[in-house]
């Protein structure tokens, strides 16, 4: 995992927006545009961002791009942080 990258994605607000509206499911681009109040150029780099630091994977479907989460990554942040907090790691005991 390239942590700084990764880390560099999640900085920006409308990039973890993009995320929190990602988790209900797959999004066009045009539907994740509708829920923000910039361009979709805009979007669309931010989009470029997420994947660059796969936080998302794309699917194209005809004239339509599909994003969605990739949770692999999400939860390789999510072990990092917890190691930061001093937690532990106990699944191969179990």
């Amino acid at each position: 995992m390239a942590l700084q990258q990764t880390m560099r994605a999640l900085a920006d607000p409308i990039r973890r927006e993009i995320l929190n509206l990602l988790k209900n499911g797959r999004c066009s681009a045009g539907e994740i545009v509708e829920h923000f109040p910039v361009t979709g150029a805009s979007i669309s780099r931010h989009l470029s961002v997420l994947k660059e630091a796969d936080l998302i994977r794309d699917t194209r479907e005809g004239k339509f791009i599909y994003y969605e989460l990739n949770t692999s990554v999400l939860e390789d942040v999510m072990l990092f942080i917890a190691q930061l907090k001093g937690e532990e790691h106990h699944d191969e005991e179990q």
